[in-house]
């Protein structure tokens, strides 16, 4: 935990700002915002010309409009009822996705805008680099100026991390942040790395048509969720004709003569295609903040260090979201800056506590709260499940999703909610009705009592709870 080394300068002296926020995404956004709410003089630094940070610009709102875009022009949610063939689009462009995206982009963008300057924190564009404990430089097309401010908070992100012995030409070889680049869609893509980003465009392509490789060495895809919830990912995304060879290494990538790309894989392997998505996982963004001058340390992939209260190693200089590693999520990411804000300014604030939910926006969509019955099964906690398949569910026919899964894990002796974990349609939805449940100490007997709106895919839970009970009496 990094100690609370108190600045050198008098705290009498006069700053510009009480609070600098480094970085425009959602924990920089929120951080800025409580302090502005509560009369403090804030301002917010950023890079891009735009507002919004990684979360808008490249990483949460694009991918998940791709993923929209998808859905939609793909026919990928009607084939179930209209035909495998189905297609409300049949010749699909890249640019037919991006518009989309870019759409989202800019609104998303303007609502950022409009209530920073709503709450009157200074928008401040270009490179910030620390020159002192109190000291920022921000380096822009115009020149530099120098800010001075009592505290900082460090909400710069994360940016894809590249291998060294990878060639990057943003085109054929290229990382998550280059997807909105492409110019046309690939016949084959092959995605190096099954993590959560991977695993999402790669099936996101694989509704295109597209055939799509993916290469990890682990085993299976996404090792941190539910069993049997990643075998029916990869059955699914397989009959999509999807590839998996998981288990391998990439030993080599390279451009050929004729534009294709050949990856070679330690066990001798070769996989040509059109393209090759690096998704190796995530590096903070601090290269260039100057945190050395200020004697705060940084692990090898640029993590910053923080304590309970997201405080650094000194005292003033705070971080919050990506940059400070795991979970990394946009909505954690804006809590930790609420959080942050809130303890510089003495505002007495605690985290609820309450499971974080994940949410994996592959196709199909994957989404869990609280533990896996792996975990239960290695702490020995006597549990048992309760299964609810969309295929039961008048409103999974309606949808058109017949292979989506609903599994409620609960303590066999007190029946005590422990875990729910989701595949298909709006899991990431659902998954917030798990989540209450377990936060509120809740049991199998409320979600099998409980009413639920008909048709809809809410009424899982209660189709799970009385599987459960049906389990139980066996």
């Amino acid at each position: 935990m990094p100690s609370k080394r108190r600045s050198t300068k008098a705290a009498v002296q006069a700053y510009d700002y009480d609070l600098i926020v480094i970085g425009c995404g959602p924990a920089g956004q929120k951080a800025a915002i409580q302090a502005a709410k509560v009369r403090k003089r804030v301002a917010i630094i950023d890079s891009r010309e735009v507002v919004g940070g990684v979360c808008v610009n490249t990483g949460t709102i694009p991918s998940k409009s791709f993923k929209e875009a998808v859905l939609f022009l793909s026919g990928y949610r009607q084939r179930n009822i209209y035909g495998a063939g189905y297609r409300v689009k049949s010749d699909i462009q890249i640019s037919d996705l991006t518009f989309r995206c870019n759409r989202i982009m800019t609104t998303e963008i303007e609502v950022i805008k409009a209530q920073l300057t709503r709450n009157r924190v200074d928008v401040l564009i270009g490179h910030a680099s620390f020159v002192d404990e109190h000291t920022i430089a921000i380096n822009s097309r115009g020149g530099e100026i120098r800010k001075t401010a009592a505290n900082f908070v460090i909400a710069v992100g994360a940016v894809p991390h590249r291998p060294d012995n990878i060639r990057f030409n943003g085109t054929t070889i290229f990382d998550s942040d280059d997807i909105l680049n492409l110019t046309k869609l690939p016949r084959d893509l092959t995605v190096v790395g099954g993590g959560v980003i991977g695993t999402e465009y790669a099936s996101m392509f694989a509704a295109l048509g597209v055939h799509v490789t993916i290469v990890d060495a682990r085993k299976r895809l996404l090792g941190f969720v539910d069993e049997e919830i990643i075998e029916c990912l990869q059955y699914q995304m397989r009959s999509m004709g999807l590839t998996l060879r998981l288990g391998e290494e990439v030993k080599s990538c390279a451009p050929r003569d004729d534009g294709q790309v050949v990856t070679q894989l330690k066990s001798g392997k070769v996989i040509v295609s059109d393209c090759v998505l690096f998704s190796a996982g995530r590096s903070s963004a601090t290269k260039g903040l100057g945190l050395e001058k200020i004697g705060i340390k940084v692990d090898e992939r640029g993590k910053i260090t923080v304590n309970e209260n997201y405080q650094t190693e000194v005292s003033h200089v705070y971080a919050a979201g990506d940059v400070i590693g795991f979970p990394a999520l946009a909505s954690t990411s804006a809590a930790q800056g609420r959080l942050a804000s809130a303890h510089i300014f003495g505002i007495k604030e605690k985290g609820m506590d309450v499971p974080l939910p994940y949410g994996i926006y592959s196709i199909p969509e994957i989404s869990y709260v609280g533990y896996t019955e792996q975990e239960l099964t290695q702490q020995e906690i006597p549990y048992e499940t309760g299964i609810a398949r969309y295929k039961e569910i008048a409103r999974g026919h309606i949808l058109g999703d017949e292979n989506g899964l609903l599994k409620v894990l609960f303590h066999r002796k007190t029946g005590q909610v422990l875990g729910v974990h989701i595949i298909g349609e709006s899991a990431t939805e659902l998954v917030h009705i798990g989540q209450a449940v377990i936060a509120l100490k809740g049991g199998l007997k409320y979600l099998r009592d409980a009413v639920f709106n008909y048709p809809t895919l809410a009424e899982c839970y209660k189709v799970a709870a009385l599987d459960g009970y049906n389990k139980m009496r066996a």
